[in-house]
């Protein structure tokens, strides 16, 4: 079983140069799978990665939508499939299998409902209980400035490092960074991403 980000950068037109979000996505893709057959930047503004450890593939949505709002003015439509992969191509977008399907056919769903996250497993009752946490979580995440995005972004890829060590790295203060990652309710949202590991775990046991 493996999990499927399927995902579109919103506003992404109004852009005049694309260069200053796409140096960003692929930064973002290639911190999370070093391997850039597993993933691939296609028509664009749309992207697929693979996240092999189904348990991280929220994560991998915080990471990623922080990477993309440290742009002002755009956002990110993620969809997570998690299944099975029946066949392997050259590439991420040739590659197919149930993981895929969900995830494809549920970023068309996010376009209609107006939603920027949701997953999609062989689970309903479990999707829909891990759908209406996001919602929750979007409440707070679709609103990150370009400064909470940035200190949601290197508190990932510097779990242990200190928020004086962060402040040296961005030249603000050891308060400040402390005041953004409350802004961002970033103890939240790595909480509810700990729940979301325990409750993808029992599908994958």
């Amino acid at each position: 079983m493996t999990s499927i980000i399927t995902g579109d950068i919103i506003k992404s037109r109004q852009k005049s140069d694309p260069n200053s979000w796409l140096s960003s996505l692929k930064e973002a893709l290639s911190f999370l799978e070093k391997d850039t057959k597993l993933w691939e930047i296609y028509r664009g503004d749309s992207f697929q990665i693979e996240i092999k450890d189904a348990k991280q593939s929220f994560g991998a949505c915080i990471y990623i939508k922080a990477c993309i709002k440290m742009q002002k003015g755009l956002d990110v439509r993620l969809a997570i499939g998690i299944g099975n992969k029946s066949f392997v191509g050259d590439t991420i977008t040739e590659s197919n299998g149930e993981a895929f399907q969900f995830s494809g056919e549920t970023l068309e769903t996010l376009k209609k409902e107006k939603v920027n996250l949701k997953v999609k497993t062989d689970n309903e009752q479990l999707d829909n209980e891990l759908n209406l946490y996001f919602k929750l979580a979007l409440a707070i995440m679709d609103k990150w400035t370009s400064n909470s995005a940035e200190i949601v972004k290197l508190t990932i890829e510097q779990p242990k490092a200190l928020q004086q060590e962060l402040a040296r790295q961005i030249g603000i203060s050891q308060n400040t960074v402390s005041e953004r990652q409350k802004r961002a309710k970033l103890d939240e949202i790595l909480e509810l991403d700990k729940m979301y590991r325990q409750k993808i775990n029992t599908l994958l046991v």
